[in-house]
Parts: structure tokens; C-alpha cells; sequence
């Protein structure tokens, strides 16, 4: 698909096999274990399911149109991390990566990799601190915006830097999807994000890939998903590809009412901490409007602790109190909940839907009253 086409038109297109009268625009998912494979020589790309599948590879293709190189699906985002820290690093190895990334990128991290010779060093996404730290690694990994924080990195610095002493790139862009940043055509060498948040929407899709610059490392994901058995099921990778078509105006109306809700906690007397990459007085809103197309769904802010939020929530008609983010319902955590991150227990991780942006806000109003 051509470069040059539009977003909108890219993601309704991308996947899509040639034009056959009386076929679907898009097939429907293929359920098979074994394929008819006779002979020595298999004239065909299938074989067996646990290798490949129509539906995943459809997926994949769009993928790789939107991402900018060949992509791999996993079952989950957690997956998809796992796979790529288990096929780059080695024992002996050192990875960098941020101290402030996803939780349970964290956790495996130290408590897996480490354990099995991996040296693992840590520094915060703000101020691409990680840089200092480049000397000896073969892996930088890099979360932008991150979750739940909202920090920025410059990825092309950070990606030039990391090169630089011969390290390989990864950057999670879970919160931004391909439609708000690419970390590609930025100078990394991987893509990882868990579709089970913007990407498809809908909260009934759990799913992750990796995008691969190199298509050497995109075949050594594939033979780690086949020998592990890491695989997405048919009918998941079948609504992803479904709920893809509408990725591009889902964020338009996302990004445009987070704009709008995140301007308004601004000016709030009882909300503090506000982080939203596109407001002007955000620390990230430089690096992010040099990097960023849109600034995503994703408000984070505080009130002044548990009692408070929980009476926010209780007050609140429009908001899931729910741990995943980028769905078009609006929804929302206190993330202290979980003990996993350095954040206050006032501090409040918000998704912003679809529901009309004067609504939201006439509920926000509403329940920040009752705070």
C-alpha cells in the first residue's frame, strides 16, 4: 500500500486481500490444527496451526503496511515482550530500559531475566536519562509515553545513541499506537504493543506484535512464537483486523476530547499533577510534538488521595473504574492500587472514549464535586 496515502484510508485498506468477486472484504477467521500437506515437498504456507494461519497473516500484512516493517502477533502485549527479550538477549548480556516503563515489563525483567544472567540497569524515561547508561548493552528498551507516567523520550536520539555503541532498540508504543508515532521511521528496531488497548478498541481483544525493521528478527520472533507455542487464537486476530478499520477515527475523536477533558482537570481547584503530552505547559510537549502525530487517549492527574478518588469514582456515572486503557468507553484507575508504580495514592490513570466530550465533561464536573 502506498506510502502516500492517508491514515484513514490506510488502516480501512491495509490487510486486505485482492478484490475476488463474491469474497469478503475481509475473510473470516480460519480454525484449523492440521492443513492438507501431502508429499515431501508442501505446496502451500500452511502446514500446521501452532506455525502459521490466513487470519494472522492478513493481520500481519496490515501491520507491516502501518509499522514500516515485518510484524509478528502474539496472544498478548506480555507475550510479545517476552519473545523479544528472550530472542535479543543472552546471558551476560546487559539491557537498558526505563525505571518508570509498564509494570510487568519491569517485573519479568528483574525477576526472570535477571535471574538467568542478564545484567538489567535502570534509569527514568524523563530527561532520556537511560542514555548515560548505554555503554556495554545490546538492548535499550524505551516506553514513550509511558504507562502510566506519561513521560516522553526522543526516541531518534536515544535510537542514534543506542546504535551507536552496537545496542538494538525497542520501544513500547502501547499508548501512542502506529497512528500517533512510529518508532520505525524514528531509528528503532522494534515496535512492541499490546493491540489489546487503542489498536483494537473495543475491550474484547486481548493481543500483541512486534514490528521488526530487520526481517532477519522477524523470522527469529517467528520461530520463538512456533517453538514456545506462543500464538494468538484465529478469532482474536480476526476482530483485531476488524476493529483495525477504525483505529484512525476512534483517536481523532480520543485525542481531540483528551485535549479537552485534559485543559479542564488543568484548571481545576481540586485536581493536581496533571499529564497530558499535547498540553502546551506538559515537561513532554516538546519531544512530543516532534515525535507524535497525536498525543493519544491517556490523562493522568491527582487528587488529594484514596478517599478522594474513590468518591470520584462513586460519583462519576460515565467513567469504567477498569486497569486497561485506550477502549471506547472512558475509564479510569487509582494505579496505587496496585503497589507497582511510584505514584501517589490520589494519582489517577485516565482513558479518555468515545462518548460526546461535552458529557464527559458535565460528569467530571459532577463527580469532582463530590470530591
Amino acid at each position: 500500500m502506498s506510502d502516500e496515502l492517508r491514515d484513514a484510508t490506510r488502516v480501512v485498506r491495509a490487510g486486505l486481500p485482492h478484490a475476488t468477486p463474491g469474497a469478503p472484504y475481509l475473510p473470516g477467521p480460519t480454525f484449523a490444527a492440521p492443513y492438507h500437506a501431502a508429499g515431501d515437498v508442501v505446496d502451500s504456507p500452511y502446514t500446521y496451526g501452532r506455525f502459521h494461519n490466513p487470519t494472522w497473516t492478513h493481520y500481519e500484512r496490515a501491520l507491516e503496511e502501518l509499522e514500516g516493517g515485518p510484524t509478528v502477533l502474539f496472544p498478548s502485549g506480555m507475550a510479545a515482550t517476552a519473545a523479544l527479550l528472550g530472542t535479543v538477549l543472552r546471558a551476560g548480556q546487559k539491557i537498558v530500559m526505563p525505571d518508570d516503563c509498564y509494570y510487568t515489563t519491569r517485573l519479568i525483567a528483574t525477576q526472570y531475566f535477571a535471574t538467568h544472567g542478564i545484567e538489567v540497569v535502570m534509569a527514568p524515561t524523563a530527561n532520556d536519562a537511560q542514555r548515560a547508561l548505554l555503554d556495554g548493552a545490546v538492548l535499550l528498551w524505551l516506553e514513550s509515553p509511558t504507562n502510566p507516567g506519561l513521560d516522553v523520550c526522543d526516541i531518534a536520539a536515544l535510537s542514534a545513541a543506542a546504535h551507536d555503541v552496537g545496542a538494538l532498540v525497542a520501544v513500547d508504543n502501547t499508548t501512542a499506537t502506529v497512528l500517533g508515532q512510529r518508532p520505525l521511521a524514528l531509528g528503532a528496531d522494534f515496535a512492541v504493543v499490546s493491540d489489546t488497548k487503542a489498536m483494537t478498541g473495543h475491550a474484547d481483544v486481548v493481543l500483541g506484535h512486534v514490528a521488526a525493521k530487520d526481517a532477519m528478527w522477524a523470522d527469529a520472533l517467528r520461530t520463538w512464537r512456533t517453538r514456545m507455542g506462543s500464538i494468538p487464537g484465529p478469532m482474536e486476530v480476526w476482530l483485531a483486523h476488524r476493529s483495525l478499520g477504525t483505529l484512525d477515527v476512534r483517536l481523532a475523536r480520543q485525542c481531540e476530547s483528551a485535549m479537552q477533558m485534559a485543559t479542564f482537570l488543568l484548571s481545576h481547584a481540586k485536581v493536581r499533577g496533571v499529564r497530558y503530552p499535547g498540553l502546551p505547559n506538559d515537561p513532554s510537549h516538546a519531544i512530543a510534538s516532534k515525535q507524535m502525530t497525536r498525543f493519544g487517549p491517556v490523562i493522568s492527574f491527582e487528587l488529594d488521595g484514596r478517599a478522594e478518588v474513590e468518591r470520584f469514582f462513586a460519583a462519576a456515572t460515565l467513567v469504567h473504574e477498569a486497569t486497561s486503557f485506550g477502549g471506547i468507553h472512558t475509564s479510569a484507575e487509582r494505579r496505587a492500587r496496585w503497589g507497582a508504580d511510584a505514584v501517589s495514592e490520589g494519582f489517577v490513570r485516565l482513558s479518555i472514549g468515545l462518548e460526546d466530550v461535552r458529557d464527559l465533561l458535565n460528569d467530571f464536573a459532577t463527580a469532582l464535586a463530590a470530591v
